[in-house]
């Protein structure tokens, strides 16, 4: 077969066969050349989406980190309250033992001064 591809060049001008092989080897070259860059197409594609995920998971990650602290940020009033509610509760509990003690104290003062009273 590839007789009678060459046969139509036979009829063909001296220069005329040269050309198209020149032409038939850069058309090659040309074909490996586009192959070559596809390959690298691709692999530019296949490394973009590995950077692209790189980047979610660790877009990820940034983002559960801010939103721990957040959360740490947000609760920590709410702890502070309830700290500051116990602390309060504490005091008022001292309180109402130095309010008794105060009133025992009180009213063992009013029996020792009846006694020196009488």
């Amino acid at each position: 077969m590839s007789c009678v591809v060459e046969e139509w060049k036979e009829d063909l001008p001296p220069p005329a066969p040269q050309k198209i092989y020149e032409l038939a080897s850069q058309a090659d070259k040309i074909k490996k050349e586009c192959q070559q860059r596809q390959f690298q197409l691709e692999y530019l594609k296949v490394a973009l989406q590995k950077q692209k995920w790189k980047f979610e998971k660790n877009e990820a990650a940034t983002l559960k980190r801010e939103n721990q602290s957040l959360m740490e940020l947000c609760d920590n009033p709410e702890k502070a309250k309830q700290n500051i509610s116990n602390d309060l509760q504490v005091q008022k509990s001292q309180a109402n033992i130095q309010s008794r003690q105060l009133n025992s104290s009180k009213k063992a003062i009013k029996k020792l001064e009846q006694e020196l009273k009488r």
